[in-house]
């Protein structure tokens, strides 16, 4: 009990230390972490050192997911979701199918179904590992695809590897694959959604920041684990309990229980990334002896990792290139959209605009009424919105070499390999393989990210981004100022002492920050300005309000 402490409190310092030295020294913690866990695997201590797979993906992995997807923007996942599902999706079939051959020509006696079931396990971008490029001055949207991509590729590639292990029972059913993993993400999304609007209905009635941030830690296990109980992806349980939970919360949750939550969760994911990276690099020595054991080399094996890792660079390159042509395609088609849904907008700012579109609808021999005329109005300015975002942001081949070079392999890839069946062919050979692909991916691609965002974004673009956010900046504040203005002044009473003019001022400028939030979450939905700007102003809202709260409680 005593040494299983003493190394839990040691990781959580090495988990400290590294990312503090990786912040100055300018490299990515996660390298750090797994560089530091290989030199630790060959301590005697750690030379059977194994980390029970579950642990990872139902232990540490919902928690992050939900995290992440907390935190992304529910309206850049809404308007790249197409990019996100054909990553997801036809991307993690694909490299697994042509890994699948690659391994059955380069391993001996393996066969095309464990071949497939090994590429579905690299085949995954990692969502941790993808943490990475956050840290840079990439595009936005190549963010949003790459998190969105990692957040949801899971599902599929654990799906897949079951329907290959199946299929290498020679019990494999083309429409049973597509009906498991139909199940699997339907009933996912189901649980997800459900616990999703559970947990809002539940901790907004919960008024103690503590005990709303101990609910909080809860609900990507509860989202995951019926999941699985239940055959489906409880990694996608959690991401969509996530989604909905950072698109409700700041409408539902109090200011300082929105504080608490990002401090809490922001320490959470520090202390998990660490982890999982660390016993990542620990679990190295075992790996090599369980392949020596088995009388298999491991050069060989590690050579055969380095082909897969380049197949899975290639095959991702040749999946992004058409890819992005077609958002090219469609972002052209939407934008033909323009004109006419600027007239709308025009037409709807006035009672006789508002009359011209019924009337417009009556002569195509539709009756509708002005009130469902006046409801195409957010839709609208989405639409619009939704246009600036693709001609502000377009993705060319610079933006397309990112998310090639970005979509890095982590620890669900190691992970999945160890839940191979002991049965299976040459296994700790797959698993050394498995690692090498992650291993290779996380430190050459992770190290080399950052630079590559350096050489293929110019000053230029960078400045044009800084002045876009800073106009848009301009116009919340000025939107904010109105705002304010709409919220009459309270009149002091003559006899007032300073206390009861402190709480007139505090109640109205309460009412002030609460219009406003409103306001900028009403821009939110919309999407009319930059999601990052819109948090930062709406944590100042959250700031202010909890500065005349705590004024308030001392007075």
């Amino acid at each position: 009990m005593i040494e299983t402490l003493l190394g839990l409190v040691v990781a959580l310092l090495v988990v400290a230390l590294t990312t503090v030295v990786g912040r100055w020294a300018g490299i990515a913690a996660p390298i750090l972490m797994v560089a530091v866990g290989v030199g630790g695997s060959f301590l005697p201590m750690f030379d059977d050192f194994v980390l029970d797979p579950e642990w990872i993906l139902l232990g540490i992995l919902p928690p992050l997911l939900y995290s992440a997807a907390v935190s992304m923007p529910a309206m850049h996942f809404r308007r790249e979701f197409g990019a996100i599902a054909g990553l997801s999706v036809f991307l993690v079939i694909g490299t697994a199918l042509a890994l699948g051959l690659f391994f059955m020509i380069v391993i001996p006696d393996l066969g095309f179904a464990w071949g497939v079931a090994l590429g579905a396990i690299v085949s995954p971008t990692d969502a941790v590992a993808t943490s990475i490029i956050k840290r840079t001055p990439v595009s936005k949207r190549v963010i949003a695809i790459l998190e969105g991509e990692s957040l949801l590729n899971d599902a599929t590639a654990l799906v897949l590897l079951r329907t290959a292990i199946a299929a290498a029972a020679a019990s494999f059913s083309f429409w049973g694959a597509v009906g498991t993993f139909a199940y699997a993400v339907v009933v996912a999304v189901l649980i997800g959604g459900f616990l999703g609007w559970l947990n809002l209905t539940v901790r907004r009635r919960a008024t103690d920041p503590t005990v709303n941030t101990v609910l909080s830690f809860t609900v990507p296990f509860l989202a995951a684990i019926p999941a699985e109980l239940l055959g489906a992806s409880g990694l996608v349980a959690a991401v969509v309990a996530g989604i909905i939970t950072g698109v409700g919360g700041p409408r539902v949750f109090s200011a300082r229980n929105r504080l608490s939550d990002a401090q809490n969760w922001r320490t959470i994911e520090l202390v998990l990334e660490g982890l999982v990276f660390l016993f990542m690099g620990l679990q190295l020595t075992t790996i090599i002896s369980d392949v020596q054991a088995a009388h298999a080399g491991v050069a060989p094996a590690l050579l055969i990792a380095v082909g897969a890792w380049l197949l899975t660079v290639v095959v991702r390159a040749g999946y992004v290139a058409p890819l992005l042509a077609l958002l090219s395609l469609s972002a052209r088609r939407v934008r033909r959209l323009q004109p006419r849904l600027e007239t709308i907008a025009q037409r709807l700012e006035s009672e006789e605009g508002e009359k011209k579109l019924v009337d417009a609808f009556a002569r195509r021999g539709r009756t509708v009424s002005r009130d469902t005329v006046r409801r195409f109005g957010p839709r609208v300015t989405r639409g619009l919105a939704d246009i600036r975002y693709f001609q502000e942001a377009p993705l060319g081949w610079r933006e397309g070499a990112l998310v090639v070079w970005a979509g890095m392999r982590g620890a669900i890839t190691l992970a999945a390999a160890q839940t191979l069946p002991e049965d299976t062919p040459q296994r700790s050979v797959l698993i050394l393989v498995a690692f090498g692909v992650a291993v290779l991916s996380l430190v050459g691609q992770g190290s080399t990210v950052a630079p590559l965002v350096t050489v293929l974004t110019s000053a230029e673009s960078q400045e044009e981004t800084r002045q876009r956010e800073r106009e848009e900046r301009r116009h919340i504040l000025e939107m904010l100022r109105e705002s304010a203005a709409t919220v009459p002044a309270v009149e002091r009473p003559a006899d007032a002492d300073r206390s009861q003019i402190f709480e007139i001022e505090s109640a109205r400028r309460l009412e002030v920050l609460a219009v406003q939030r409103r306001v900028l979450l009403d821009a939110r939905d919309s999407g009319t300005f930059d999601a990052d700007v819109l948090a930062h102003e709406l944590a100042v809202i959250d700031a202010s309000q909890i500065a005349i709260e705590l004024r308030s409680d001392r007075i």
